[in-house]
């Protein structure tokens, strides 16, 4: 990791850009694929998964019966673990659901919102160098629990065409029944166009390579919603002198350890504590089995002294990290001014770990400066707020002359119109009591 001492706020920019590619340089790739699903189907996915992921699969649905027997080859303990881990994030994300909202705005005329849930979404699970299950709790809880009717699976296969157990016993216990063995830019078209056996879905959900998060940006274009462009992994840790450099560097780790694109900065008011935690990251690079991963990723790391907190909060939300962990005697300081973050840690003991796994909180969350304008996913997010009004004849005798008023200085007759016949049948006695 690099180390930084002061650097000057006109260099920030600079300091702080993330080691992913441009949409520009791999848009051209991402929209050869969408061309070619969009026309081909099923067989071009099945090219493209031979291309991409070296198998050769016949039929790349996961039939039920592999669902149910999944669970014969998941230990009873990692069973119990995601059991565990599901519980708490349905119990935070049900404390999520809000009531209709409803209010008279002018006497004789109702106004209020309901939400209803997204008819078909489709959830891409990363596979890669890890089976990140994990992913699965986090998108297919909430979307059990917003009842969206029809939730579509889709994670890469490994080189024999398999899914790990995992994978499937983990979607198989939220109920998902859906599942394609497809990965990629080729997975995220699919859902985009529809094939003949992998349906078209209104919304996208699910974190990605890069080529994955360009990809999920440019079916935008073809009129499918996405969570976020969530990519390459990222945290970054503030401390001061209370931290302790052995878990901060383990969670400077645990988030080099996802890919060799991913990002990890620490920020500290301590010179001492830097050259601690990275005495500290070499120590427990060692014995990582990741190791070759975790040490590409930490290339592109930094560690970035300043002189106060004021600074420090103020670059932090220039970067807008993923994850968000603040070690500091002033905790409130950092918990109040922090604007720009998918997910924040507080203390020594709360290790971002508890967040990807099983605190209840969700994961899947703004990467690459995005946490200045999206959310992580949450209830919401599986959601679509409608609102609905009802006025009476009362109610529009109360606000008819403010719309014809309205719709004429627009130009607009017609709106007017819409009114003034029924506030004339209105003055000739007809009424809806």
């Amino acid at each position: 990791m690099n180390t930084y001492i002061n650097p000057l706020k006109s260099n920030w920019d600079k300091l702080l850009k993330r080691p992913t590619a441009s949409l520009a340089a791999i848009e051209n790739t991402v929209l050869s694929v969408f061309e070619e699903i969009k026309k081909g189907g099923d067989e071009a996915v099945k090219e493209y998964t031979k291309k991409f992921d070296k198998v050769n699969l016949p039929d790349s649905r996961v039939q039920k019966s592999a669902l149910d027997k999944s669970a014969d080859s998941v230990p009873l303990e990692l069973k119990e673990a995601i059991q565990i881990a599901k519980s708490n994030i349905e119990k935070f994300h049900k404390a999520q659901i809000s009531n209709r909202v409803e209010v008279e705005t002018t006497s004789g005329v109702l106004c209020w919102q309901e939400k209803r849930p997204i008819q078909k979404v489709g959830l891409y699970i990363p596979g890669g160098t890890a089976p990140l299950f994990s992913t699965i709790l986090m998108l297919a809880v909430p979307a059990s629990i917003a009842a969206c009717p029809e939730i579509i699976l889709c994670t890469p296969p490994n080189n024999k065409g398999e899914i790990d157990p995992v994978i499937l016993y983990t979607a198989n216990l939220c109920g998902i029944q859906k599942v394609y063995k497809v990965g990629g830019i080729q997975a995220i078209a699919a859902l985009t166009f529809g094939t003949e056996t992998i349906p078209r879905v209104y919304k996208l959900f699910g974190p990605g390579n890069q080529y994955v998060t360009v990809a999920k940006q440019l079916a935008t274009k073809f009129g499918v919603a996405i969570d976020m462009p969530a990519g390459p992994s990222e945290l970054l840790v503030f401390s001061d002198e209370t931290g302790i450099p052995s878990f901060i560097a383990s969670d400077l780790l645990s988030q080099a350890e996802h890919g060799t694109d991913s990002q990890v900065i620490l920020v500290s008011t301590s010179q001492k504590l830097i050259k601690e935690v990275s005495e500290e990251i070499e120590l427990q690079l060692t014995n990582l089995p990741r190791k070759n991963i975790a040490e590409k990723a930490m290339q592109n790391g930094k560690l970035i002294f300043v002189e106060d907190n004021h600074t420090a909060i103020e670059l932090i939300n220039e970067y807008g990290p993923e994850h968000f962990i603040v070690c500091s005697k002033e905790e409130e300081y950092f918990i109040d001014n922090i604007q720009n973050a998918g997910s924040v840690f507080i203390g020594n003991f709360t290790p971002e770990s508890a967040g990807d796994y099983a605190s209840g909180t969700n994961h899947t969350l703004p990467t690459n400066g995005y946490a200045k304008q999206y959310s992580g996913v949450n209830l919401d997010s599986f959601m679509k707020s409608m609102t609905f009004q009802k006025i009476s004849s009362h109610g529009l005798k109360n606000l008819g002359t403010s719309i014809e008023l309205m719709a004429k200085a627009e130009g607009l007759h017609a709106h007017k119109n819409a009114v003034t016949l029924r506030l004339k049948e209105i003055e000739k006695g007809f009424n809806d009591k």
